[in-house]
């Protein structure tokens, strides 16, 4: 989820299915799927009651607030501020003390111990446990709970997980257990490299098993059925709510730490309505479409904040016969001009994206070259080699024209890029023929999990540090993958890093980088940018850290500060 780590920008919000990780967005204008990305925009001020207030927008309604089936940003955003696992991140995107006050490693890398915090409550006043741990970790592998994020984070990385997942052992068997309340055992499948910063989301929260067998098939779809064990609580909120508050949860066990008192969030899709409202004070965060920069990009307020969140077409090979030809797939992967889509349409320090593994994210082992610089350029806007391979691949179908249905959002940032990637598309490739269907985040995440779709417009934010958050997409039946991409050689080379050659770090990326240009051999997926922010940041905003992975924004460090 990588993917949170989110949130975003209007552009952000453009975009997206996030699904996970990292990764929706929550506040500007783009939607990521996995980790998903998505984006929240904040306001702050003191009341006549001297509380310490932040406003916010969000870019959609979240769609869950289960950690078990959140797959998106919006809801690894919000899971994140209301709840905590053994570490979140600090300023630093460093794992630092949550419920887990200290950890062991055995030598051999496989067991972990970790002691836990005996001062940490719900919101309930039950005692969080590790007991809460290992049936949280449990429910989320468990074949009944259909989760997606559940057997993709575990799956290869806690013993067994792989197996539960898959109905083949009982739950029971997961690599976890509570050696007494306050000591939680892990078991791994393999040496994990990332493993303690993968225990910083959402996806493995502890939960409070009778509350959450109390509430059934109702839980987590109100602040009512839910229970937090975080910095902050929600008031008032429901599954289909267009508004709702966070407050300063109590019960947490640092709660002093915690500045803020409240945060309140209002569904806003439109950029201009965004920023006429913090114009007007009502939000202290705003995000800009591309129009809009070029207004504000001398404001005192202008902010533009890198991103690891990449956004592509993924496209379905199993509903489509056209797009299960590596022909057609190619040419269109080469057939938009990126360069005109990050300077004139989003125009907000977005890069163009040549590769899946962002620029920035992971130095090589020894040498400390970016992944992206080793990796290079995989596949570039180039008209003419389009049209090679559009002709190879209409020969090959038998055929003159090609008709497919584009899967996008619906924000007004997002239909300016829809209709620009179709009129490329289009233009440049005769005989193809692009129906949109631009609809809400939620039933873009639905539409992409039932494989309903042929091509998709999505995003991807990193789950945690290593280029195996993106890889992993892409695995043979994968949870995230639904696009029906196989290859039986990028298969092998990511189990083998992740098994024979865990404990390499070198060999490791060796292995991604070979797997990356696999991937794009294969025109599994066509990279369109890389995503960076372009705001309005009231200087009132304080103590806010913007995650690489996992939830977009931090705040518990957050505070209200003064304007000037």
């Amino acid at each position: 989820m990588k993917l949170k780590w989110t949130l975003l920008l209007m552009l952000s919000l453009l975009l997206s299915v996030f699904l996970v990780a990292c990764s929706g967005d929550e506040g500007e204008t783009t939607e990521e799927t996995g980790s998903d990305d998505t984006q929240s925009e904040e306001t702050t001020d003191e009341g006549d009651s001297g509380e310490q207030v932040l406003n916010f927008i969000n870019g959609d309604t979240i769609p869950s607030m289960d950690p078990s089936l959140a797959t998106d940003e919006y809801g690894f955003q919000f899971i994140g501020a209301t709840m905590e696992g053994l570490y979140r991140l600090d300023e630093n995107a460093k794992p630092v003390e949550g419920i887990a006050k200290d950890h062991s490693v055995s030598k051999d890398g496989l067991i972990w111990t970790f002691e836990l915090r005996e001062d940490a409550k719900w919101s309930n006043g039950d005692a969080v446990t590790a007991h809460d741990f290992v049936y949280g970790w449990q429910r989320a592998v468990n074949p009944d709970t259909g989760s997606e994020y559940g057997p993709y984070m575990m799956s290869g990385v806690i013993k067994n997980a792989e197996e539960v997942s898959k109905g083949d052992k009982p739950v029971e068997e997961l690599g976890v257990k509570a050696e007494d309340d306050y000591t939680f055992v892990v078991e791994l499948a393999n040496p994990v490299p990332y493993f303690e910063s993968l225990t910083t989301f959402g996806t493995f929260m502890p939960l409070n098993k009778k509350f959450v067998e109390e509430q059934g098939d109702k839980f987590a779809t109100s602040s009512d059925t839910l229970l937090s064990n975080g910095p902050y609580k929600f008031v008032d909120w429901e599954s289909t709510s267009t508004s709702w508050e966070l407050e300063k949860n109590e019960d947490y066990w640092d709660a002093e730490t915690v500045q803020l008192d409240k945060m309140t969030y209002e569904v806003v899709k439109d950029p201009q309505t965004s920023v006429d409202l913090y114009e007007a004070g009502t939000i202290d965060r705003a995000g800009l479409s591309s129009d809009l920069v070029d207004q504000y990009s001398t404001h005192e307020d202008y902010v533009v904040t890198p991103e690891t969140s990449v956004f592509y077409l993924k496209m379905n090979q199993t509903r489509n016969d056209a797009l299960a030809n590596t022909n057609i797939r190619a040419a269109i992967s080469r057939a938009y001009n990126k360069q005109a889509l990050v300077d004139e349409i989003l125009n907000n320090g977005s890069i163009v994206a040549n590769g899946l593994i962002p620029k920035d994210f992971a130095p090589m082992p020894g040498s400390g070259e970016d992944f992206r610089e080793v990796s290079g350029d995989l596949v570039t806007y180039d008209v003419d080699k389009a049209n090679e391979y559009w002709e190879k691949g209409l020969e090959e179908l038998g055929t003159d024209k090609v008709e497919i249905e584009f899967l996008a959002g619906d924000t007004e940032t997002a239909k300016t890029m829809n209709e620009y990637l179709v009129n490329q598309l289009e233009s440049n490739l005769p005989g193809l023929d692009i129906t949109l269907k631009q609809v809400p985040f939620e039933q873009r995440l639905d539409l992409d999990t039932n494989m309903d779709y042929d091509i998709q417009f999505a995003g991807w934010g990193p789950d945690y540090l290593d280029p195996y958050t993106f890889l992993t997409l892409w695995i043979t039946d994968g949870g995230n993958n639904k696009m029906g991409y196989s290859n039986p050689d990028y298969d092998a080379l990511l189990d083998e890093a992740s098994v024979d050659l865990a404990q390499d770090n070198e060999a490791r990326y060796e292995n991604f980088l070979e797997a990356e240009k696999i991937l794009f051999e294969d025109a599994a997926i066509a990279p369109i940018y890389q995503r960076a922010k372009a705001q309005l940041v009231s200087p009132k905003v304080q103590g806010v850290f913007v995650n690489p992975f996992g939830a977009t924004y931090e705040y518990k460090w957050a505070s209200a500060g003064s304007e000037q």
